[in-house]
């Protein structure tokens, strides 16, 4: 379940010279790095910290950043190449594009970003032939009720989930490859309905149910739940509940981290390893809710390899 971070347990690197601390959160997953300041450049002593901690804990959070867009990409920059969502480029900033406004600000009557972002579990643009490696999401304004902050984010790691599996289970799916479809999902939670035409014309795409992790070759259970639509080669009536069981599995309490956003928090999670929700506990115009994403392809330590 959830846990809070604990000091007292901070694991360290030999890059700790440029005192940075990895903190685990106790959870199954997630992590905070301090000491550090990521609107100024970063030795790559430090960047190597950082990559090595993404590896092992999927999600990194940086509390008390205060950046600018500029200072945002260069970050984003420095683990990997942005990319812009395909069909969502209307929600970008205007002027640095790689940023997506995820927000529930609306002004002259429309949305000025994606407001009806991840609704349900899934692992960003699973549907692309090249999934993206890693998400950053950048928190401007977190909304409030009666000094509560609302909006969480739930994270899941597939690898544990996978870890978990029974021995038959893993020796049954291993060589399995699970068809992903865009629409798919949003049409099971009929959310994101404005954007419906755009996901219609983006092809399916098929990856490894169980899918190794691109740096540490650990195995994850690489299934979103509506989002995938079938198996390659095995019919609907097993396929189907195969790939339901699967995704389940994923997001069972034991397997997650539950982020209370702050202002200032940046935090980054590994798609390669990880599913998020977020949680839709606010609403316009009582609440404001202002983030800034960017999703970049492979990390700067996957180029390396």
């Amino acid at each position: 379940m959830p846990a809070d971070f604990r000091a007292g347990e901070a694991d360290r690197t030999a890059a700790n010279g440029a005192g940075i601390g990895v903190v685990p959160t106790g959870a199954a997953l997630g992590a905070e790095i301090r000491g550090i300041d990521l609107s100024r450049p970063l030795p790559d002593v430090a960047m190597g910290t950082i990559e090595a901690a993404f590896d092992v804990h999927s999600v990194l959070l940086f509390r008390n950043q205060r950046l600018n867009p500029a200072q945002l990409t260069a970050f984003a920059r420095r683990m990997g190449e942005p990319r812009v969502i395909p069909y969502l480029g209307h929600y970008a900033h205007p002027e640095h594009p790689e940023i997506m406004l995820v927000t529930n600000i609306r002004e002259n009557g429309r949305n000025i970003g994606h407001a009806d972002a991840g609704r349900v579990w899934h692992s960003d643009m699973s549907y692309m032939a090249d999934p993206p490696r890693a998400t950053m999401l950048y928190a401007i304004e977190v909304p409030e009720e009666d000094g509560a902050p609302l909006g969480d984010t739930l994270f899941a790691s597939a690898v544990a989930a996978y870890d978990a599996l029974p021995a038959e289970t893993r020796q049954r799916i291993d060589g399995l490859e699970a068809i992903h479809r865009i629409s798919g999902r949003r049409k099971a939670t009929g959310t994101g309905t404005e954007d419906n035409a755009a996901r219609e014309r983006y092809p399916d795409s098929v990856h490894p149910v169980a899918r190794p992790h691109p740096v540490t070759g650990r195995r994850a259970i690489f299934v979103n739940e509506g989002e995938c639509v079938g198996i390659v080669d095995m019919a609907d009536a097993e396929a189907l509940p195969l790939l339901t069981d699967l995704a389940r599995r994923v997001t069972r309490p034991e397997h997650q981290y539950r982020h209370q956003w702050r202002t200032g928090d940046l935090v980054i999670w590994d798609n390669s390893a990880v599913q998020h929700l977020a949680v839709h506990d606010y609403e316009w115009p009582r609440h404001r809710r202002l983030m800034h994403r960017i999703t970049m392809g492979q990390t700067a330590l996957e180029n390396r390899l």
